[in-house]
C-alpha cells in the first residue's frame, strides 16, 4: 500500500468519524430542560454526547492534518486557510462541549435552583457555538476544500461540487438562524445543511473505498 492510499484510508476514516454525534440532538434533550440542574433525570446521556462531541473535534483536526500534504501541492495558501478552519471548527465544538459539561458539573454540585438561569445560559452559548463551529465553519471549509479538490481531479469532480453548492445554501441558513428568521433545527436548516453533510461522508466512502486517483496527483 503506498503513502496516498493510507493518506486516503486515513483521511477518510476521519471524515466518516465525524458523524458519530449525529446523536447528540437526542442526547442533550435533558439538558434543555428549564428545570434540568435540579432534576433528577440520568447524566449520562448529556455525557455521552460530550463524548461523541470531542472525538468529532479531534476527527475534525485529523482529516486536515492528513489532507494537507495531498492538497498543498494545489494551492498551499487555501490548504492552510483549510487546516486552520477545521482547528477552528474543533475548538468551537470543544467550547460548546464545555459549556453542556459545566451544566453537568453545576447538577452534581447541588447548587440548587439559584444556579437555573446559567444552566439556560450555557445551553444558548452551547447552541451560539454550534452555530458558529458545527454550521458556518463546515461551509468554509467545503469551499476551501471543495475548491482544491475540484481543480487536482484527485476524486470525482461531483464531489467536491456538492460542497461547492452547499456552502452557500449553509451560509444563507445561518444567517436566517441568526436574524431569528427560523430555529436552529427548523426543517429549513435541516434541508440546507444536507448538500455538505452529504459532500462529507461521500468523499470520506469514496477516500476509504476508491483513494485518491493517482493518475491525477501532481509529481511532488
Amino acid at each position: 500500500m503506498d503513502s496516498l492510499r493510507k493518506t486516503s484510508l486515513v483521511a477518510g476514516g476521519f471524515y466518516v468519524l465525524t458523524f458519530i454525534s449525529i446523536p447528540t440532538v437526542a442526547l442533550y434533550g435533558p439538558v434543555r430542560d428549564a428545570d434540568y440542574i435540579v432534576g433528577t433525570t440520568s447524566e449520562t446521556p448529556v455525557v455521552v454526547g460530550g463524548v461523541l462531541e470531542v472525538i468529532v473535534a479531534l476527527a475534525c483536526i485529523g482529516t486536515a492534518v492528513a489532507l494537507f500534504p495531498v492538497v498543498r501541492r494545489q494551492g498551499e495558501a487555501r490548504a492552510l486557510g483549510f487546516v486552520a478552519a477545521r482547528v477552528l471548527e474543533a475548538a468551537g465544538i470543544f467550547v460548546g462541549v464545555a459549556s453542556i459539561l459545566t451544566i453537568v458539573g453545576l447538577r452534581r454540585a447541588g447548587v440548587g435552583a439559584d444556579a437555573l438561569l446559567t444552566g439556560q445560559a450555557l445551553v444558548t452559548l452551547y447552541d451560539s457555538m454550534f452555530l458558529l463551529s458545527q454550521s458556518l465553519i463546515p461551509a468554509v471549509n467545503a469551499l476551501l476544500l471543495g475548491s482544491l479538490l475540484y481543480q487536482s481531479r484527485l476524486v470525482p469532480r461531483l464531489l467536491p461540487v456538492l460542497g461547492l453548492i452547499g456552502a452557500p445554501l449553509l451560509v444563507a441558513s445561518d444567517v436566517g438562524v441568526l436574524f431569528d428568521l427560523w430555529d436552529r433545527l427548523s426543517p429549513v436548516t435541516a434541508v440546507a445543511a444536507l448538500p455538505i453533510a452529504v459532500w462529507e461522508f461521500s468523499l470520506g466512502v469514496y477516500l476509504i473505498v476508491k483513494g485518491f486517483r493517482p493518475e491525477q496527483h501532481p509529481a511532488g
